[in-house]
């Protein structure tokens, strides 16, 4: 080290410190950006340059694989979303969340049939309709076919028999009074003179002779209070109610394909619609604003069935979460999703992350090279 003065010697060392630092601080910096770059493999005369292209494009595959079976095996694992869904809180901001949802909705000022256009239900008023009407016939059908061999007696309510059954004697009184109002009348003397003309008529001379000596006003001011007195009398009213219940008594007997045949299945049919359609205004419904409609419910729905739904919602999803997730394939997701991220945007979302941590790697690598420059300085001035 003869002829070597201080600066010189502080020079060297400066020098090789700066020259390590240099180069430590490169190779890191060369080593991070190796991890992405070069994005495609570079070929020189057929054959393909070391270390191209760079790692994670040269494993993406395997690295898309790897990530997929990290998310499943140790992020989104059934226990955490089993454990997420029971968690009081999660349930508690769940509940009020479908809350705040529930309530916009009760209060909307927009008709029912608006809403279920805007839903892309279009003409739900007559589709509704038609759905009513398809499932009268589907039931009236499905009824029919277990009735239609039995007697009306077997099938129709024993309270409805014996109410028909109890209203007999009203109905014979009702029609003896009828009776005597019409026969008491002007039209039902007229009928009575033409009965009596017809059936004298019918009856050649003697017919005659009777209306000659007779005349046919006394013979109507005969018959006619003679029609009256026998409709009044309660021998008349018996008669009536025991051919009533006889008749009754028949009915019941029918089978009830026998009913349907003498009204006409279509007929039956198309009154039930009718009927239906008559007390299920769906228009009416469909026109009106849904706070309206749902006003009675709003309180129940908020404070009672929203809760109850979203508790068994999260019971039923925690009970099945391993074969939800396995039917979604969620490793498979992932994978796919990273295999059609390009190389650079995979780059851009690696460094947004790590940036700083590899700057401090690239200064650890030139502060490293640095020291190992003065360690080798000195070396070099030690054996000079």
């Amino acid at each position: 080290m003869d002829g070597v003065t201080g600066m010189d010697v502080l020079g060297i060392i400066l020098f090789m410190a700066i020259v390590g630092a240099v180069i430590g601080g490169f190779t890191n910096s060369l080593a991070i950006k190796m991890l992405f770059r070069p994005y495609k493999a570079i070929y020189i005369g057929g054959k393909r340059l070391p270390f191209t292209p760079g790692l994670i494009p040269k494993r993406r595959e395997e690295l898309a694989i790897q990530l997929g079976r990290m998310v499943v095996d140790h992020l989104l694992t059934p226990e955490s979303i089993r454990a997420k869904f029971q968690d009081p809180k999660f349930k508690s901001e769940m509940v009020e969340w479908v809350q705040e949802e529930a309530k916009r909705l009760l209060s909307s000022e927009k008709t029912l049939l608006e809403f279920t256009t805007k839903m892309g239900f279009e003409k739900i008023d007559e589709k509704v309709n038609i759905k009513i009407k398809e499932f009268i016939e589907a039931k009236y059908e499905e009824i029919m076919k277990e009735l239609r061999d039995k007697e009306l007696g077997e099938v129709a309510p024993i309270g409805l028999l014996e109410k028909v059954k109890d209203k007999i004697p009203f109905v014979a009184e009702y029609i003896a009074s009828k009776g005597i109002d019409y026969f008491s009348s002007d039209e039902g003397k007229r009928k009575v003179r033409k009965m009596i003309d017809d059936f004298l008529a019918t009856r050649g001379m003697l017919g005659n002779m009777l209306q000659m000596f007779l005349g046919n006003e006394s013979l109507i001011d005969k018959i006619q209070p003679e029609i009256v007195k026998f409709l009044s009398s309660k021998g008349t009213k018996d008669l009536l109610t025991t051919l009533l219940e006889n008749e009754w008594d028949k009915v019941k007997k029918w089978k009830a394909i026998e009913l349907e045949e003498k009204i006409g299945r279509n007929v039956i049919v198309t009154l039930l619609q009718e009927q239906a359609s008559k007390h299920i205004d769906v228009n009416r419904y469909l026109n009106m604003s849904v706070n309206k409609v749902l006003e009675p419910y709003k309180q129940k729905v908020l404070e009672e069935w929203i809760p109850r739904t979203v508790d068994k919602i999260g019971e039923f999803i925690a009970g099945r979460v391993e074969v939800m997730m396995e039917r979604m394939h969620l490793a498979e997701i992932v994978k796919n999703q990273v295999e059609t991220f390009a190389v650079d945007r995979l780059e851009e979302m690696v460094l947004s992350i790590s940036r700083r941590e590899f700057k401090m790697i690239t200064y650890l690598g030139a502060l490293l090279g640095g020291m190992i420059g003065i360690v080798q300085g000195v070396i070099v001035l030690f054996f000079n």
